[in-house]
């Protein structure tokens, strides 16, 4: 028998009228969604790993949305395979970076005045997914105000409570604690010792207190992938323009060092020293 025939046994072969499985993917417009805009080989790999940064993206985003709406309804072991799906996702955007840093600088440099001023600094998607944790500069949706779609949609996210405003409010639910004040919806939200002495009691009795253990635990697992890809990210632009100013006029690898210090869930980091 036939390499064919062992292959095509049984299976379905003529899908002139049924859908195959590039019909339900929709392949053709995403297989033609790379259009370089330079001669340079390199460019294709540039676009390619940004592309798909976007779509792992997205189903973050599709995941964390589930998530919060799953601990605000006080169901949390749906919520926890959530996040630890987002936790994959980063381990995914992480591998990333590692294909791009086979790109050199000479590469680089062949196609990069192509890109104009954009940047990923510039994307709506990665900037929901830090609204949506609780790192909210409001001021940085000005960079989408000339997309209507997606300001809206940031805007819409800074009106909704934060992945981890709801889980404080669990926390404080749990332990029959008066709501706290100063929920980390802004920008300059520091570490609330009131919340870290509930977390505290979580740590201390873990048996009594698992669900809320699994939380922060699925939390700090979340946030410990978030920051590889910060620090991935800062590597690979130092590696390929070293301290250049970003294409999108950011200071490059200085600012995204300065990210690098961002703690998404505080609270949960500094409670390990207290314990």
């Amino acid at each position: 028998m036939s390499e064919f025939e062992t292959a095509s046994t049984g299976a379905k072969m003529d899908f002139a009228e049924d859908m195959s499985y590039g019909d339900y993917l929709r392949l053709d417009p995403i297989l033609d969604a790379q259009h370089p805009l330079s001669t340079a080989h390199d460019e294709m790999l540039f676009i390619v790993q940004h592309q798909t940064s976007e779509l792992w993206m997205r189903l973050a985003i599709h995941e964390l949305e589930a998530a919060r709406d799953a601990m605000l309804n006080d169901d949390l072991p749906p919520a926890f395979k959530m996040l630890s799906r987002v936790a994959r996702i980063f381990e995914q955007l992480n591998s990333a970076w590692d294909v791009l840093r086979t790109m050199t600088p000479s590469e680089y440099t062949a196609f990069r005045p192509s890109l104009g001023n954009s940047s990923g600094f510039q994307s709506h998607q990665y900037r929901l997914i830090e609204y949506i944790l609780g790192n909210r500069v409001s001021a940085l949706m000005q960079l989408h105000k000339h997309r209507p779609e997606a300001y809206a949609r940031l805007r819409a996210e800074l009106e909704q409570p934060s992945l981890y405003q709801v889980a404080i409010g669990l926390l404080c639910a749990r332990f029959d604690h008066a709501p706290l004040a100063g929920a980390p919806q802004a920008q300059d939200w520091t570490a609330d010792r009131a919340v870290q002495d509930l977390w505290q009691k979580v740590y201390e009795d873990p048996r009594a207190h698992w669900e809320l253990y699994e939380l922060a635990e699925k939390l700090v697992d979340l946030e410990d992938y978030f920051r590889r890809w910060r620090f991935n990210h800062v590597t690979t632009v130092e590696r390929i323009i070293g301290f250049k100013r970003g294409t999108g006029g950011t200071a490059g690898v200085s600012y995204l060092r300065k990210m690098l210090d961002v703690e998404l869930f505080p609270e949960l980091w500094h409670v390990r020293g207290a314990l």
